[in-house]
């Protein structure tokens, strides 16, 4: 038995990269887990292949309505909600002068607006019953701020923000915000400015493997009541930033 072993555990961009190591990770430890994307396709099979602790739903994260079906739909089948893990996110990267203000919507639409749905979908939820836990997958982008990465970072410092104050507002509910290194996923797969496509590639050339932000999940989730770890940063061994 570990502190993740029956847990009812919701997970966002759950079809592949970080949600997909992370679903697989906490089934092993014993949870059940009810896991969100777009792609269906995806969820449908790693539900498949992992069990009938394992279900699944389509979800826009950027639709509030969405959301609430999502988390209803998660309670309905397994009678509760105990872990929110806010994965979903996107990284159109482009420098500010490329006006890409369609980008720069996406962004702030999935990275921020879709925490926050994800948050007010499980927090009255949270508060009935008088505890519960929402881990928000950040960036190192959440400390620093690169080139191209204005917006993107932007929107990471406001999911650090975000997660903070939740923490500050609810003594009984634990808040965990994990920002990641580089990784090798499919996230900056939709940069659409060849020169930080090929600059992308080449930084990743050091990066972690999902399965390593998956774990640090995984150990925030499985501390006793009464213990919140609060950041949790990850990065690859040889980066230098």
């Amino acid at each position: 038995m570990t502190g993740i072993s029956e847990k009812i555990v919701l997970i966002t961009g759950a079809s592949s990269g970080i949600g997909e190591a992370t679903v697989r990770e906490l089934a092993a430890a014993g949870a059940r887990l009810f896991i969100g994307a777009r792609r269906a396709d995806r969820l449908k099979a790693l539900a498949e292949e992992l069990g009938e602790r394992v279900a699944w739903r389509e979800l826009d994260v950027t639709d509030a309505a969405s959301f609430e079906a999502f988390a209803d739909a998660a309670e309905a089948r397994f009678g509760g909600i105990d872990v929110l893990v806010n994965n979903a996110g996107v990284m159109p990267l482009s420098p500010l002068a490329a006006l890409k203000r369609d980008e720069w919507k996406r962004m702030i639409d999935v990275n921020i607006h879709g925490v926050l749905n994800g948050i007010a979908a499980v927090l009255p939820r949270f508060i009935a019953k008088g505890n519960g836990h929402v881990v928000n997958v950040a960036s190192v982008g959440a400390h620093l701020v690169l080139p191209t990465a204005a917006v993107y970072c932007g929107t990471k410092y406001a999911v650090w923000a975000i997660t903070e104050g939740l923490r500050q507002e609810h003594e009984n509910i634990r808040s965990t915000i994990i920002s990641p290194g580089v990784t090798a996923t499919e996230l900056g797969d939709d940069i659409s400015d060849p020169q930080v496509a090929a600059a992308l590639k080449d930084w990743r050339q050091k990066s972690l493997t999902p399965d390593a932000i998956a774990r640090a999940i995984r150990y925030a989730l499985e501390q006793p009541d009464g213990v919140d770890v609060n950041e949790i940063i990850v990065r690859p061994t040889a980066a230098n930033m």
